[in-house]
């Protein structure tokens, strides 16, 4: 959701809910047409990987990817966040247990989310992130997420 502030300029905020730890948040990370340090390393802690607690920088691109698909969805809900940055180790293991995990995954580049939304189906989250046309589009509906990355535009 956009917001103007007392200064008239537009802010950015986003909203994001982290299914496996439970965490909840909800902040302005675009103010003034800067983003906000301190804000963007809060948003790095929340989409942590949340096996090894190791924590990366999120790629600025990819929170303006999810502002715009928020946007384009029409939503005031988190997104769930279902997995955010993917340590290398972590990345390794369930390469092992599943053939759909990139030997080079944009997850440990902290340039891909993978996201649900309690009020949007799965289907109408892929249609709008594939509308959006600002990198990848993975549909995963059973095991219930949408992945989001800010490499080339491509879906599977």
């Amino acid at each position: 959701m956009a917001f103007a502030s007392k200064s008239g300029s537009f802010e950015r905020a986003l909203s994001f809910e982290n299914i496996h730890t439970g965490e909840r948040i909800r902040r302005i990370y675009w103010a003034e047409g800067r983003y906000i340090p301190e804000v963007m390393r809060e948003f790095d802690h929340v989409l942590r990987d949340h096996r090894t607690g190791q924590v990366h920088r999120i790629d600025s691109s990819l929170l303006d990817l999810l502002y715009a698909l928020g946007g384009r969805l029409e939503t005031g809900k988190p997104f769930q966040i279902i997995c955010g940055y993917r340590s290398p180790e972590t990345n390794s293991l369930l390469r092992q247990k599943s053939s759909g995990v990139a030997r080079n995954s944009l997850h440990m580049e902290g340039m891909a989310v993978d996201i649900a939304l309690q009020d949007r189906s799965l289907p109408q989250l892929r249609s709008a992130a594939l509308s959006l046309q600002k990198g990848g589009v993975g549909y995963y509906p059973k095991s219930g997420f949408v992945h989001v990355d800010v490499g080339a535009v491509r879906s599977w």
